[in-house]
């Protein structure tokens, strides 16, 4: 190579190590900006995307009560039944309320006025000393801001009107895809199956129906506990005689759907609404018994209901209902559970199809903290120690009940892997046909 020739750089110069780390930054790169690019698109559409989005969980939710109603009854009847019973259930709670507001707010207005007297005079009589020439010129710079803000206060107004506009398009949107949902779910899921390639129909349609009843199974197990938080929070309400009962389960309810914080969210608005009706004790009692209800959701409800419902560690939830949160807002933290669930489900089932072994779940995986029981200390297992270990059937069998019968014998060569064929899933039939249960 003569000194003019340009110097070239081969795979060869550079270390193992560099190359696999710069492999590995590529692929991540792709996949967050394919995510980004996804939340992007979402968030462009979010008034359809939204709806859309809640009557999935809705379907899931509600798919059962539907099947069991007798299939002498068209499925359509079925369907229209079922959401305006929704539509009924939402409208009595709704109007139940708002009664109960109409009612109560002249009361809680008259405490706030003389509370806000009572803090007035411990500010200039207190330790504080604050003379009443600063409180009137405080009063006085807060109605020069309202005076010289009017637009801003318009254009609320305005956000507010167009809001009530999104509100109702996207309420309509959602009753009407729940509708669909429940009448033509099976045929429009085969619909979207037909497009993907042939080969990986069957594999695609039994992992998404994994997933599918794992997001079932979330909605039931939530909404129980969701009913649970809001009847502990209610009665404590009730019995310390704390104004606007009904709203109260009403928003505990609804902040519940979020794990982890919401009943510590929700719960602030009984805790604030006691001490402006019944003082510093009863607050107090009243935070008491809303903490009461949280450490019974985090360390009783959801290990015992949705630890048999859906397989997420805490540490998990936590990270995804606050990633949600900061990527989509309110909607983000109401998503990003059953999100993560389905899509464990169907990850899960993808690799116990494919490879015959299924992910290992929370209680297989050994730890300094968690030993195997039947190990030696050092290490051997009691039997063979040379035996080569075997997946975990567990995931096999679950695939197996819905249809699949890949994961229960596998094959050792990945080529017969790609190629398995499974049998038709008890939800309905293969790709093939278009013409599910769902749409009898």
């Amino acid at each position: 190579m003569t000194p003019e020739d340009p110097v070239r750089i081969a795979r060869e110069h550079l270390p193992y190590p560099i190359r696999l780390a710069a492999a590995w930054a590529a692929c991540l790169l792709l996949i967050v900006a394919g995510v980004w690019l996804v939340g992007e698109g979402i968030g462009r559409v979010a008034l359809v995307a939204g709806p859309l989005a809640i009557a999935v969980l809705l379907a899931a939710m509600l798919r059962p009560v539907v099947d069991r109603i007798p299939s002498r009854v068209p499925r359509a009847l079925a369907a229209v039944v079922v959401v305006i019973g929704v539509i009924v259930a939402v409208s009595a709670a709704f109007v139940l309320v708002v009664t109960q507001l109409a009612t109560g707010v002249p009361r809680i207005r008259d405490k706030i006025s003389s509370g806000t007297d009572a803090a007035l005079r411990w500010l200039e009589e207190g330790p504080l000393h604050v003379t009443a020439d600063r409180l009137q010129s405080g009063v006085d710079e807060a109605r020069g801001w309202l005076t010289h803000h009017t637009d801003l206060l318009a254009t609320g107004a305005y956000h507010v009107g167009h809001t009530a506009v999104d509100t109702a398009a996207g309420t309509l949107i959602c009753l009407v895809s729940l509708f669909f949902f429940l009448y033509q779910g099976e045929k429009l899921w085969m619909f979207f199956v037909r497009w993907l390639p042939e080969a990986s129909r069957e594999r695609t349609d039994i992992a998404f129906r994994q997933g599918w009843t794992s997001l079932g199974a979330y909605t039931h197990t939530q909404f129980a506990v969701a009913a649970i938080n809001a009847a502990g929070v209610g009665i404590g309400a009730l019995v310390l005689r704390v104004p606007f009962v009904i709203p109260i389960v009403v928003v505990v309810f609804l902040a519940s759907f979020v794990p982890i914080v919401g009943t510590l969210i929700g719960g602030m608005v009984p805790t604030l609404l006691a001490l402006v009706d019944r003082g510093l004790v009863v607050a107090l009692i009243m935070l008491a018994i809303v903490v009461a209800v949280h450490l019974t959701e985090s360390h009783v409800l959801q290990p015992l209901l949705m630890g048999h419902a859906v397989a997420l560690h805490p540490l998990a939830v936590i990270l995804v209902v606050a990633a949600g949160t900061y990527l989509f807002g309110v909607i983000g933290a109401l998503f990003a559970v059953p999100i993560t669930a389905m899509a464990n489900s169907i990850v899960r089932s993808l690799v116990s199809t494919s490879t015959g072994r299924d992910l290992p779940s929370l209680a297989d995986i050994q730890g300094p903290d968690h030993p195997h029981p039947h190990e030696h200390p050092h290490g051997h297992a009691h039997g063979h120690p040379h035996e080569e270990p075997v997946g975990d059937d567990r995931g096999a069998a679950r695939v197996g009940a819905g249809g699949s019968a890949a994961a229960g014998g596998a094959s050792t060569n990945g080529d017969d892997d790609d190629n398995a064929t499974t049998g038709p899933t008890d939800s309905g039939p293969g790709p093939a046909d278009s013409d599910g249960p769902a749409g009898r």
